[in-house]
C-alpha cells in the first residue's frame, strides 16, 4: 500500500462536518497504532467526500488521528501501546503532573483525552468507530463489548462479528468510551500493508454513518452504499458471522514469543496444534476453534486469541433476557454474589459454583472474568440497553 498520509499525521483532528440539522455525533478514529496507516486513508478519503456534498450530514461527524508520533514513525508504539492505557488508573494519571522521564503515548493519551473531551462531554447520541488492521491476513471483522447497544451498531456492518475479544484485555479506548455510554466498536480492515484493508475500513466507515443516524441515505451521498455493503460482503464470504473469543494467549517481555508461519485469522484450529514458540518451548492450542489476531509483528502482548462461531438462537436467547432484565436472578444463584460497590459486577465463590458452565454469564453480557483467589471476578458493560442522562470522559 502507498503511504500517502498527507499532513492528516500532524493534525489531533483531522477533520469535522457539522449539519445544518441537529442530531447524532459519530467519532472516526484512525491511526491509535502507529503502524496501520489504513484508517487514517480510508478516514481521509470519507471526509473529502463528505465535505463535497452540502446537506449530507445531519449532526456531526468528526475524524480525529490516535498516536501522531507513532504514526510519523511508523511504528506500533513509541513508549507502550497507546490502546492499553485507557485503565481508570492510567487515565486517572495522565491529569496529574507530567513523570520526570518523558513519555510519548502519555503526552498522546493526553491531547487525544482532551480532544474526546471537547467532543462529547454532556452529549447523549454519541458512536464512535476506532479503524484498525492486522498483521496477519483475512477478511475485515468487527468488535464490540457486549451490550445490545453495541450489537445493533455493529451489526450494520456485514462482516464477522466478534463478540468478547475487548473483555479479554485491559485499557482499549473501546472498552473505556463503551463504559461511560458511547456505542462504540472496533472494525478491523485486513492486513496492515494490503490496499484492499483502505477500501473496506472505507466501506465500514459509510456504513457506520448511516447505522447511527449521522447520514440519511435519501439525502444524497457520494457513494453508492450498496457497492460498499457488497465489497465487505465479499470480504468476508465463507466466515462465520458471529464468534465469541474464548481464550488469549498473553505475551510477556522475555518470553521470546514466536508465531508459527502460515497461519491467518480465523483459521481452524484443532485443540494441542502447535501454534507458536517461546523460551520455555512449543505452545499449543488450548482448544479447538478459530484462530484470531496470530502475532506477527514485533511489538505486542497479544500473542493469538481462539474464538468458537455463535449460533443465532443463543444471540436472539441472549438479547431477550437482557430485554426482561432477567439478570437480576443471577445473584440468587448458590456462590454468587453482587460486587458491594458494583451492581454491574459478580463475584463467583468457585468452590461452590464450580458446575456453572460460563456460557450463563455470558448469555448476560458477562464476559470480563478476572481471578481473585477461589473467586472469580465476572462483570459486564454499562449501559447495554439505554445511554446515560449524559456522557463525560473527563
Amino acid at each position: 500500500m502507498q503511504d500517502d498520509r498527507g499532513e492528516s499525521a500532524e493534525r489531533r483532528e483531522v477533520g469535522r462536518i457539522r449539519g445544518t440539522a441537529g442530531g447524532p455525533t459519530l467519532v472516526v478514529l484512525g491511526g491509535i497504532h502507529g503502524n496501520e496507516p489504513a484508517g487514517m486513508l480510508a478516514a481521509e478519503r470519507v471526509l473529502r467526500a463528505l465535505a463535497g456534498v452540502p446537506g449530507a450530514v445531519r449532526g456531526e461527524v468528526v475524524f480525529l488521528a490516535g498516536n501522531l508520533t507513532a504514526l510519523r514513525h511508523k511504528a506500533r508504539f513509541i513508549d507502550e501501546d497507546l490502546n492499553r492505557r485507557w485503565t481508570p488508573e492510567k487515565v486517572a494519571a495522565i491529569r496529574d503532573a507530567p513523570g520526570t522521564r518523558p513519555h510519548v503515548e502519555r503526552e498522546e493519551q493526553r491531547e487525544l483525552l482532551a480532544a474526546l473531551a471537547g467532543i462529547v462531554e454532556g452529549r447523549r447520541d454519541l458512536y464512535f468507530v476506532d479503524l484498525h488492521t492486522t498483521s496477519a491476513p483475512g477478511p475485515p471483522f468487527v468488535t464490540v463489548g457486549d451490550t445490545l447497544r453495541n450489537r445493533r451498531f455493529a451489526g450494520s456492518l456485514p462482516i464477522p462479528l466478534i463478540l468478547g475479544l475487548e473483555e479479554q484485555v485491559d485499557g482499549a479506548l473501546v472498552e473505556f468510551l463503551n463504559n461511560r455510554g458511547v456505542v462504540a466498536m472496533g472494525v478491523e480492515g485486513g492486513q496492515h500493508l494490503a490496499a484492499e484493508s483502505v477500501d473496506n475500513l472505507e466501506a465500514a466507515v459509510w456504513l457506520a454513518l448511516v447505522a447511527a443516524g449521522v447520514c440519511d441515505p435519501a439525502a444524497g451521498l457520494p457513494v453508492e452504499l450498496e457497492s460498499q455493503r457488497e465489497r465487505l460482503r465479499r470480504a468476508s464470504r465463507g466466515f462465520p458471522r458471529v464468534v465469541e473469543v474464548r481464550r488469549r494467549h498473553p505475551v510477556r517481555p522475555g518470553d521470546g514469543f514466536r508465531m508459527g508461519a502460515g497461519f491467518a485469522n480465523f483459521r481452524p484450529i484443532r485443540r494441542g496444534q502447535v501454534l507458536a514458540s517461546s523460551h520455555a518451548g512449543p505452545i499449543h492450542a488450548p482448544e479447538s476453534g478459530l484462530l484470531l489476531l496470530p502475532l506477527y509483528q514485533g511489538l505486542g502482548d497479544d500473542g493469538f486469541f481462539v474464538a468458537r462461531e455463535v449460533r443465532r438462537f443463543w444471540l436472539l436467547l441472549s438479547a431477550g433476557l437482557r430485554r426482561l432484565r432477567l439478570c437480576r436472578i443471577l445473584p440468587w444463584l448458590p456462590g454468587v454474589r453482587l460486587h458491594p460497590q458494583d451492581s454491574g459486577v459478580l463475584v463467583v465463590d468457585t468452590r461452590v459454583a464450580r458446575w456453572y458452565p460460563l456460557e450463563i454469564f455470558h448469555l448476560f453480557g458477562f464476559r470480563k472474568l478476572r481471578a481473585s483467589g477461589a473467586e472469580l471476578v465476572v462483570s459486564r458493560r454499562r449501559y447495554d440497553l439505554v445511554p446515560p442522562p449524559q456522557i463525560r470522559v473527563s
